[in-house]
C-alpha cells in the first residue's frame, strides 16, 4: 500500500467531523510510540515551552548518568542515542529557540562528561559538528537571542 500525499490527506480531513478526527488521532497513537509522544506534546506541553525544555533537559541528564563509561565504544553508542532522542524532541517542538537551547545543553553535557571527549576523535567530531549546527541555527534567531546564545557558544568552545 502506497501512502498518499499530505495535500490529499489534508483535503480528506476537512470532510471529517470532530468525533471522527478524534478517533483517527487515537488510532494513530496506538501504532507508534513517536505518534503518541507527538500527541502528548501537542495536547499537554505545547502551551508551556519552557516546562517542555526543562523536561527534556532532565531526561538528557538521566541518560548521561546512565552511560556505561567502561569503554569509548559504549560511550559513543550512548551519546548517539541521546542525540537521536534530543533531535526527536526538537522535531516535536518546531521552535528554533528550543532547538538551539536543547542542542546547547546536549553539547554542554557532552563536554563535561568524564572521561573527557578530547580523548576520542569520534566524540570530539560529534561535538564540533553540533556546535557548527548550533552556530548556523543561531543566525536565524532574533538579534537579542543571537547575542545571548552566541555568548553561550563561546563559553562552550573554550
Amino acid at each position: 500500500m502506497k501512502a498518499v500525499s499530505v495535500v490529499s490527506i489534508r483535503k480528506e480531513l476537512k470532510h471529517k467531523s470532530d468525533a471522527e478526527l478524534a478517533e483517527l488521532c487515537l488510532r494513530l497513537s496506538r501504532f507508534k510510540k513517536e505518534n503518541k509522544e507527538l500527541l502528548t506534546y501537542l495536547l499537554f506541553e505545547a502551551d508551556d515551552e519552557q516546562a517542555y525544555i526543562e523536561t527534556v533537559k532532565n531526561e538528557i541528564d538521566e541518560q548521561f548518568e546512565a552511560i556505561n563509561t567502561n569503554s569509548f565504544f559504549y560511550i559513543k553508542k550512548s551519546v548517539r542515542k541521546i542525540l537521536r532522542n534530543t533531535k526527536k524532541y526538537i522535531r516535536y517542538s518546531l521552535n528554533k529557540e528550543t532547538e538551539v537551547e536543547l542542542l546547547l545543553y546536549f553539547c554542554k553535557k557532552l563536554k563535561a562528561m568524564s572521561p573527557s571527549i578530547k580523548r576520542n576523535t569520534t566524540l570530539l567530531n560529534l561535538f564540533d559538528r553540533n556546535m557548527e549546527a548550533i552556530t548556523k541555527k543561531i543566525l536565524k534567531l532574533h538579534e537579542d537571542l543571537q547575542h545571548d546564545y552566541g555568548l553561550l557558544v563561546e563559553e562552550l568552545e573554550r
